[in-house]
Order: C-alpha cells, then sequence, then structure tokens
C-alpha cells in the first residue's frame, strides 16, 4: 500500500485563481485593489524569500503589493509608527509583519499595534480569541492550508479523531481550534508528550508541526490515516518535513509532501484572507 500524495501546489494554484477572479470582481465594485502591506526589517535570508514570493503572488492576484523594507537596526518606536500609519492608511487591507524581527525589536508589542481587522497573518490575540470563541475573524494562514488539505481528502472530518503534535500560538493552538470546530475530537502533543508514538497511532489525522526533523516515524501512524506534514527543516539531504515520509507513505492513507505541501497553501491562504478583509472594510459581497 502507498499513500494518495496530497498535492498542496495543485490545491494552492486552484485557489489563488479563485481569488484571482473574485479580485477582478471586487475591484469593479470598489473601483481599487485590495492592498497588502508586508514589512521587513533587515535582510534575513529566508525572510527576503518569502515576501519577494509574497510580493509576486499578491501581484499575480490582482492586488496591490506594498513593501516596506527597513534596515536591521530599525527600532521598536519606528516601527510601532510604520503599523499605526498602514492602520490608518484606507487602500491597505492586510498588514503582515514578518517574522521574526531583530533581537533588539519588542516583536510582541509590534504584533499587538496591528488593527485585528487588518491583521491577515491572524496573529494578534483579538484574532486568536475569536477563532477560540467560534466569531468571525482572521485565521492563521498555515492551519488554514492544512484544513483545506484535509478536505480535499475528506469531505467532512466531523466525528474523526485528529492528534496536532506541536502547540505553537501560530500553526499548533489554531489548527486545533480549527479542527475542533470541524466537530473532531483532538488531542494535542508535543515534545513532552508521554507515550507519544501510542498518541499519535490512534489518530485518524495527524498534523505535525513540531519542528523536528523526522520525529513521527512510520510506524507511529495508524493504516489509513492522513498525514499533514507542516514541518520544512533544512538538512544536509534538502528539505524534510516532521514526518519520516519514506515510512509513512508506506502505511498512510494520504500524506502531504515537503516540499510541495502545506507551503504552496500559506501564500495562497494569505492571498484569500486579504481579500476577504477588503470586502468587509469596503462592503462588498
Amino acid at each position: 500500500m502507498s499513500a494518495k500524495i496530497i498535492d498542496g501546489k495543485a490545491i494552492a494554484a486552484d485557489l489563488r485563481a479563485r481569488v484571482a477572479g473574485e479580485v477582478a470582481t471586487f475591484r469593479a465594485a470598489a473601483g481599487r485593489a485590495p492592498g497588502l502591506a508586508v514589512v521587513l526589517v533587515g535582510e534575513d535570508p529566508a525572510s527576503s524569500v518569502y515576501v519577494r514570493s509574497k510580493g509576486r503572488a499578491t501581484r499575480e492576484a490582482g492586488m496591490e503589493s506594498i513593501e516596506h523594507r527597513l534596515p536591521a537596526d530599525t527600532d521598536t518606536a519606528t516601527l510601532l509608527a510604520l503599523v499605526a500609519q498602514l492602520n490608518a492608511d484606507a487602500g491597505v487591507d492586510g498588514i503582515l509583519v514578518q517574522l521574526p524581527l531583530p533581537a533588539g525589536v519588542d516583536t510582541q508589542a509590534v504584533l499587538l499595534a496591528i488593527d485585528p481587522d487588518k491583521d491577515v497573518d491572524g496573529f494578534h490575540p483579538v484574532n486568536a480569541g475569536r477563532l477560540a470563541t467560534g466569531m468571525p475573524g482572521f485565521v492563521p494562514c498555515t492551519p488554514l492550508g492544512c484544513i483545506m488539505l484535509l478536505k480535499s481528502v475528506h469531505p467532512t472530518l466531523s466525528g474523526m479523531d485528529a492528534v496536532v503534535v506541536g502547540r505553537s500560538n501560530i500553526v499548533g493552538k489554531p489548527m486545533a481550534q480549527l479542527l475542533i470546530a470541524e466537530s473532531c475530537t483532538v488531542t494535542v502533543a508535543h515534545s513532552r508528550t508521554r507515550d507519544l508514538p501510542a498518541v499519535v497511532r490512534r489518530a485518524d489525522i495527524v498534523v505535525a508541526a513540531v519542528g523536528i526533523a523526522g520525529l513521527v516515524k512510520g510506524d507511529w501512524i495508524r493504516p489509513g490515516a492522513t498525514v499533514i506534514d507542516v514541518g520544512i527543516n533544512r538538512t544536509d539531504t534538502g528539505l524534510v518535513g516532521d514526518v519520516d515520509f519514506a515510512g509513512a507513505v508506506q502505511v498512510a492513507g494520504a500524506i502531504t509532501p515537503v516540499p510541495g505541501g502545506v507551503g504552496p497553501m500559506t501564500i495562497a491562504c494569505l492571498l484569500a484572507n486579504t481579500l476577504d478583509s477588503a470586502r468587509r472594510r469596503e462592503g462588498v459581497a
């Protein structure tokens, strides 16, 4: 038996095409394009590549890409002033401050300063609270993409047993909230979970988001389970996920590859969130 490979590139391309079509409709109704502002502080190589790809995808969708590149020695006050300016700009529907920020910057203060209604990354505590209580708000892009990938395999997730390995505010916790909203039975596990293999083995759905290369072994996977690998770890042999793909693909029913699984969905969901923000702000259905 070999698992179905969940093609994140293809699913993301479909979502981006759908967003681009809806952006054209929005432009006709609102007289402007949705605007996404991305702030990059310093020259972190991975962040620079990511910001470039976000900008390209934004423009391809027919949106306005607004980039602010600041030197690494930028202080917190300067960054907060820029965020305040973007909050007040009617042409900006989404604000994304690329993490990590340099050591001298108060990251929490900067994220808290972003208008929750422009927080298309979904990291603001107001949006975390909205997600936890089932209110409308922005959901972090990576977990939102994971749910879409799961639904490409299972039209309904109701009643399924899900294990999320990882408890970060960016992926693990919001992923658990989204699965609860889909009526799954959810366990949040992590590196300190007792007998982690046994916990993972009982799951119909495994989402691995702990940042440890190859942590989840093939023999941890229940036969036929669906595996979503969020991990992106650089090793001597290239990019690998948090799941031992070679072992898991022989057991799982469906699995995402790394790269080409979850990654492409993150930017596609960012575009979708930005369009949703623009619609809400302009009152366009």
